[in-house]
């Protein structure tokens, strides 16, 4: 037996070659993920914000700080919510302030509809057709605008459509790697771009009109539909941008290939069977017939369903949208899920719709702890205070909207990376910036358009989403050394060309004054 001849003194010994050194952005992810987790869960952190405006309004009150209202030119001076009525408010108002906090019934109905069109398996079919008939030259396209579409799924988005986008690019020949990436941006970073109703709109609807109310009063109703109109577009735009950047630079990385001993894909799971074909056939024209109903009957000017005059702006249809979307997606999941055999009776029907609400409890609690701040904040005034003061500093400094804008956009998206729950972060923006554009001329309706912006564009890159680390599960499917780097590394392309495009978007929306959505006014 020969044994090795000893190293000779001196000689170097081998080394591993260093690790590649990862962009600045992407080890910065580190830093946001360690101070994001520092971060108390919102439900506390919306308890703690009211602790700390208790004690802002009592030092404001002190100090006798007050300003001139614009609307009627009434004195408007901080009330102090430590005081003896303070309490008196906080206790007394506590259920009311729940149960009339704006997206609460809204929401709930909408999801009660939605959950039945989930979970009887229409929307992940729909979506399956989506990415399965479509040329090899559309997929990511296809993959993308699929992306937007799901939103109405709510958090079921990502999970149903990233690993379809993995098996969609599969079945064409193109690295899986790509699809998950195509099919997670889409979703993260175009979250609130979706061209058909969905529950993200009626909680931002709500948060929107409660906000405008600190200076609009009571005729300051902002629709779930405010912003359609751009929704529509913006979704077709980012899947656009999406597939621009996939071709140009992503397409062009070199490690792209699966691993060689990646577990293989059911290609045909992206298929339907005839049973579910015939379903989701189904489901479609009930889905037609619905909106041939409703266009029938919003036709004459008579309809009971427009307002005064006619108007389809100021309508019981538009005043009740959430539940006609609600019973829309409720009667077609139902005719889905009677055909595909995924519901045995119409008596599992409301189990479904009790399973969606199930779903939301979680978002119902915050719902309660933003409820309280929102209803202190307005109390003590000091959100009318911060909103004129702003606005009198925005007009003597001649600062362009537009500037303005870029800036609320910045500071905004910094705060996703680390705030990603949407209704949380505009719970906490909009009794500031709502009111303090509508001074200056904004509308709300404008002002929650480009929350929607920021909101979205940084998501896809932030380790702070719980989906990004499903979206890694997923990814490590195909490529088991993919790390947190290797993602945001991916998705920082297509989450930095969204927000630019989106951006543009908007501000030529803004210049051209086209209604954002129905009712909502121009400029």
């Amino acid at each position: 037996m020969t044994t090795p001849s000893p190293t000779p003194l001196g000689t170097p010994q081998p080394t591993a070659p260093p690790e590649p050194r990862l962009p600045l952005i992407i080890r910065a992810m580190s830093v946001v993920e360690r101070a994001g987790n520092a971060l108390p869960h919102p439900f506390w952190l919306f308890w703690i914000l009211s602790g700390v405006l208790a004690v802002i309004s009592a030092v404001l009150t002190a100090a006798d700080v007050s300003v001139v209202a614009p609307s009627d030119h009434k004195t408007v001076a901080v009330q102090n919510l430590l005081s003896g009525d303070g309490l008196s408010m906080a206790v007394s108002t506590m259920i009311q302030n729940f149960a009339e906090f704006p997206p609460m019934a809204t929401i709930v109905v909408v999801i009660m509809g939605v959950a039945v069109a989930e979970r009887t398996g229409f929307l992940a079919a729909l979506m399956r057709v989506t990415v399965s008939r479509v040329p090899a030259a559309w997929v990511v396209f296809a993959v993308a605008f699929a992306g937007t579409v799901a939103h109405v799924a709510s958090a079921a988005a990502y999970i149903i459509l990233v690993p379809l986008g993995g098996l969609a690019f599969r079945a064409v020949g193109r690295s899986p790697v790509l699809g998950i990436v195509v099919a997670y941006t889409a979703i993260a970073s175009g979250y609130d771009a979706s061209p058909i109703p969905t529950p993200n709109d009626a909680i931002f609807a709500g948060i929107t009109t409660a906000a405008a109310k600190i200076v609009g009063g009571d005729a300051s109703y902002v629709s779930p539909l405010s912003n359609w109109f751009f929704n529509i577009v913006s979704s077709l735009m980012l899947a656009g941008v999406i597939t621009l950047v996939t071709r140009f630079v992503l397409s062009k990385r070199p490690d792209l290939d699966s691993d060689p001993d990646a577990e293989s894909d059911d290609l045909g799971s992206l298929a339907l069977d005839p049973r579910e074909r015939r379903a989701l056939r189904a489901a479609v024209l009930t889905l037609v017939a619905v909106l041939v109903v409703l266009a029938a009957v919003l036709v004459p000017a008579s309809s009971p369903l427009r307002g005064d005059g006619g108007s389809i702006v100021e309508s019981p249809f538009l005043d009740g949208i959430g539940a006609v979307v609600a019973f829309t997606f409720g009667l077609v999941g139902t005719v889905y899920g009677r055909m595909s055999g995924s519901v045995s009776s119409l008596a599992g029907v409301p189990a479904l719709m009790a399973q969606g609400i199930k779903q939301m409890a979680p978002v119902l609690v915050l719902f309660f702890a933003i409820a309280q701040f929102l209803a202190y904040f307005d109390w003590t005034h000091i959100g009318d205070v911060l909103a004129v003061r702003a606005a009198e500093v925005l007009e003597q400094s001649g600062m362009p909207i537009v500037l303005v804008f870029l800036l609320i956009l910045v500071v905004l998206t910094l705060v996703n990376i680390m705030v990603t729950s949407g209704s949380a972060m505009w719970a906490l923006a909009a009794p500031v910036l709502v009111p303090m554009l509508m001074l200056v001329h904004v509308p709300a309706e404008t002002t929650q358009a480009l929350f929607r912006i920021a909101d979205s564009g940084s998501t896809a890159i932030t380790p702070m989403s719980p989906y990004f680390v499903m979206a890694l599960g997923f990814l490590q499917r195909y490529r088991k050394s993919a790390g947190i780097g290797t993602l945001a590394s991916y998705t920082l392309p297509l989450a930095v060309a969204m927000t630019i495009a989106w951006t543009a978007l908007f501000l030529l929306w803004w210049a051209a004054g086209i209604p954002l959505g129905p009712g909502a006014p121009v400029r």
